[in-house]
């Protein structure tokens, strides 16, 4: 079994920053690609940046230039600095990874951790 445990969410002003982890734990052989998506009240959930395990990148067009992704592959965990926060990025995120535990693939999600920018 694999768990992602997320943290670093809040409320914060707009204009502001916000640092989300997510820690991979479990019977793991390797991770591919780890992510984060967001979704808001009455909206479908989206990808916001993705990493491979080589460090490829890949953002939503409404957060580049303010998020980075990043990952510690040592500690199987992924991170998103948020910047220049806006109130329309209040939404919870999701973290996402590509985990092979035996021979095959699995996506696996976290909880989720709520992000709030106020106004």
């Amino acid at each position: 079994q694999v768990q992602l445990v997320e943290s670093g969410g809040g409320l914060v002003q707009a204009g502001g920053s916000l640092r989300l982890s997510c820690a991979a734990s479990g019977n793991i052989f390797s991770i591919n690609a780890m992510g984060w998506y967001r979704q808001a009240p009455g909206k479908q959930r989206e990808l916001v940046a993705e990493i491979t395990s080589g460090g490829s990148t890949n953002y939503a067009d409404s957060v580049k230039g303010r998020f980075t992704i990043s990952r510690d592959n040592a500690k199987n965990t992924v991170y998103l600095h948020m910047n220049s926060l806006k109130p329309e990025d209040t939404a919870v995120y999701y973290c996402n990874a590509v985990v092979v535990v035996t021979a095959v693939p699995m996506d696996y999600w976290g909880k989720g951790t709520l992000v709030t920018v106020s106004s």
